[in-house]
Parts: C-alpha cells; sequence; structure tokens
C-alpha cells in the first residue's frame, strides 16, 4: 500500500480523498492556494504546503509547483481528485517521469479518451454503441461534409474533439445552416481547446443521460457498478444525480455494463472511469469517457457499499483488483443534490463568507462538504460547496429523505441553490421518473 498521498486539489473532493487515505493508514499532503490555508482538508492533514497564489493557473494548474511539493514531502503519488489537472495527459506523464504514481490511469489512456474522435473509434472497435456520426473530424471540404451530414440524418451536432464541459458543440437542422456551423464550431474550439478538430453526430432529440462506473487495475481485470442517471441538467452541467436510473432493467444494465467493461480490458485500462451515453429509445449511445473519479461517485458509492477512492488507492499501489462482478449488488436507491453557492434564480456565484451552517442528519443522509461557519467561500473557483447524499431502499424513499435533508441544511451569508433543489425534488414528472436532459431547462424557462 502507498504510504503519503500528495492531494492536487481542493475542496470537497479533496477532503473525501483524505478521509479515504487516513482509513488505509496513508499519510496526506494538502497542498493550497493563498486563498486555501483554512480548507478544512488543509486543517486535516499529515502535512501542508503552498503552492501559489489565487489563480488557478499559479497553483492548482501549476504542474512543476504540484511535483515539487510532492518531492519535497517525500509523497509516493499525486491524486489529481477531479478537475483540474485530473484529465490532463501530460500532467500524469510528467508524475510517472519523476518517478512519482499517478493515481488515475495510465497518459495514454487519458489522451486517447480525451480525443473525442479517437475515443469513439476505439468505443466502436469494442462493441460498444456508439451515436451514428462522420466516423473521425471533419475536412473542409463543403460538399463532402454536407454529403456526410445527410447519411446521418438531420438534425445533427457538430462537436470539438477536444471539447467538455458543454463548450465547443452546436446543433445543426438543415443544410444551410451546416458549412457556416462547422466553422463557428472550428473557431470557438480552437480558441478554447487549442484544437480546432471537429467531427459530426445524429443530434437525439430527447435523450436520458446515463453513465456506467468502471473499476480496473490494468492487470487484464475489470468491473461494471452499474449506472447513474445524470439527466437533470442545466447548460451542459449536471444538478442531481441518482444510482440506479429509472427504467433500466438488469438486461439492459448487463449488456451495456459488459461492452464497458471489454472496452477496459481491451485498452488495458488502470483505475476508476466512467462510460457516458445518450439513451434514448431503449438504445446506449457512448459519447465519452472519463478518466477519473467523478462529482457524482457517492450514488454509486451508496447501493453498491464499494468504496470508490479506496479503490483507486488500492490499484495505485499495484493490486490487483479484489472485486469480482458477482461482488457487485445493487440495493436499494441513492439521490445526489450538487449545492452550490450561486443565486437559485439566476445561477450567479455567490462567494462570501458563511455566517451560519448546520448540515442535514437521518438515516441514509450522507454530507459530502468542506464548509464550516466563517469559512469564506473564495470567487476564484468552482462553486460549488457540498454534495447531498440520500439512500433509500427505495426510490421513493430516497427522495422523501432528500427533502427532509434539504429543509434542514442551513448554509447562511451566502446564495445558495437549496430553494432550486427542493423544487426539484417536489416535481411530478421528477417523481415518476425518466425525465431527459432537456427537461430542467424548460422547466426554468430556458429553452
Amino acid at each position: 500500500m502507498l504510504e503519503k498521498v500528495l492531494i492536487a486539489n481542493r475542496g470537497e473532493i479533496a477532503l473525501r480523498i483524505l478521509r479515504a487515505c487516513k482509513e488505509l493508514g496513508i499519510k496526506t499532503v494538502a497542498v493550497h492556494s493563498t486563498v486555501d490555508r483554512n480548507l478544512k482538508h488543509v486543517l486535516l492533514a499529515d502535512e501542508t504546503i503552498c503552492i501559489g497564489p489565487a489563480p488557478s493557473p499559479q497553483s492548482y494548474l501549476n504542474i512543476p509547483a504540484l511535483i515539487a511539493a510532492a518531492e519535497v514531502t517525500n509523497a509516493q503519488a499525486i491524486h489529481p481528485g477531479y478537475g483540474f489537472l485530473a484529465e490532463r495527459a501530460d500532467f500524469a506523464q510528467q508524475v510517472e517521469e519523476s518517478g512519482l504514481v499517478f493515481i488515475g490511469p495510465r497518459p495514454e489512456s487519458i489522451s486517447l479518451m480525451g480525443d473525442k474522435v479517437s475515443a469513439i473509434e476505439a468505443m466502436k472497435k469494442a462493441g460498444v454503441p456508439c451515436v451514428p456520426g462522420s466516423d473521425g473530424a471533419v475536412g473542409d471540404d463543403a460538399d463532402t461534409n454536407k454529403a456526410i451530414a445527410k447519411r446521418i440524418g438531420y438534425p445533427i451536432i457538430v462537436k470539438a474533439a477536444g471539447g467538455g464541459g458543454g463548450r465547443g458543440m452546436r446543433v445543426v437542422r438543415s443544410e444551410e445552416e451546416l458549412v457556416s456551423s462547422i466553422e463557428m464550431t472550428k473557431a470557438e474550439a480552437k480558441a478554447a481547446f487549442g484544437n480546432d478538430m471537429v467531427y459530426m453526430e445524429k443530434f437525439l432529440e430527447n435523450p436520458r443521460h446515463i453513465e456506467i462506473q468502471v473499476l480496473a487495475d490494468g492487470q487484464g481485470k475489470a468491473i461494471h457498478l452499474g449506472e447513474r442517471d445524470c439527466s437533470m441538467q442545466r447548460r451542459h452541467q449536471k444538478v442531481v444525480e441518482e444510482a440506479p436510473a429509472p427504467g433500466i432493467t438488469q438486461e439492459q444494465r448487463d449488456f451495456i455494463g459488459g461492452r464497458c467493461v471489454q472496452a477496459c480490458i481491451d485498452l488495458n485500462y488502470r483505475g476508476a472511469g466512467t462510460f457516458e451515453f445518450l439513451f434514448e429509445n431503449g438504445e446506449f449511445f457512448f459519447i465519452e469517457m472519463n478518466t477519473r473519479i467523478q462529482v457524482e461517485h457517492p450514488v454509486t458509492e451508496m447501493i453498491t457499499g464499494v468504496d470508490l477512492i479506496k479503490e483507486q488507492l488500492r490499484i495505485a499501489s499495484g493490486m490487483p483488483l479484489s472485486i469480482k462482478q458477482s461482488d457487485i449488488v445493487i440495493r436499494g436507491h441513492a439521490v445526489e443534490c450538487r449545492i452550490n453557492a450561486e443565486d437559485p434564480k439566476t445561477f450567479i456565484p455567490s462567494p462570501g463568507t458563511i455566517t451560519r451552517f448546520h448540515p442535514p442528519g437521518g438515516n441514509g443522509v450522507r454530507w459530502d462538504s468542506h464548509i464550516y461557519a466563517d469559512y469564506t467561500v473564495p470567487p476564484n473557483y468552482d462553486s460549488m460547496v457540498g454534495k447531498l447524499i440520500t439512500y433509500g431502499e427505495s426510490r421513493e424513499i430516497a427522495i422523501a429523505r432528500m427533502r427532509n435533508a434539504l429543509s434542514e441544511l442551513l448554509v447562511g451569508g451566502i446564495k445558495t441553490n437549496i430553494d432550486l433543489h427542493k423544487e426539484i425534488m417536489s416535481d411530478a414528472n421528477f417523481n415518476k421518473g425518466g425525465t431527459n436532459i432537456h427537461y430542467l431547462e424548460h422547466k426554468l424557462g430556458m429553452k
């Protein structure tokens, strides 16, 4: 087992990693920017080191500073969490070239999955169902692109190969819009990602967002831990997640989970990962793979009893996967609400000092957060301040517990989206289950 791990992140995920390390007897090094000295995991870590000022490029995205921090503290490994450098192949490469262990996939896996075109090609070879598309990047010839789009069938969506987070994509509903849409998406992709490669896919009108959690040891063994439904979204950003997904049968779970496991084995994948799909009319269509732990991983932990961070640490220590597919039994239901420091109507971030704080409790309630009374939420980073997770023997019980927990959660001094979550938990269509990825935006009057 690893003896000392540097946590290259902040906020709730850094605290989550620290807790897992402590349970396994692993010493921890917390890095922080100048405005993050009072983060909870920084106060609890065995060692701390400041890596730079508040702006992310000068601290949490500063690769030389992170590697130097690991070296001077004699840490053996670096856990990137999610966001920041978690899916940067060059970071993983430099960590390994420095003689450290990167707690995540191999650099070549991150690179392969980070390019949407190469990812789709790899998935097709592994038998994972994909959205009908251009089968690679589109060129500059207008007639050829029009022919490809006609073959796919309108509407289509033009996507940046190096995109993510909802950026670098444009829906095209007619041939007249195609050429200009490709040009605009290329320009946007070049500016945002430094890569103007784009591709085309069939645009599904009313899909759900279903994803499969996997674990692989890079030694020939892989398993899946069922699916999550992340369809409650705003501007391609997840708001509420749940597991298992309403209406997904065991037969469907076994089929798509098996395909994802085979892909991991074929790619010699190592660590935790998530295959993301659009799901419409009973069919799964691969859209991307996230080569890291995800924000919504707790709902999977709640229904399977598997600690995904501990499994990451064991795999990074060189241990073979200790869990077999037959060990994974899905029990009950779990729901997660992302609690953000933002105006619930305008969604404008609301940094500031938390004057009052009371976490919810009770049976089946989990609160993953770094905040406390008198903690100041800085304006420099993502606005998420916590994740509220509830578990129940049924979906109805999990949602009822979430309503109770949201009514108990008190965060004073800043604005939060707690009221939005209360509204979602009381929504008749959400309670019925199976809403599509556009539902929340329609509900909010954004479409």
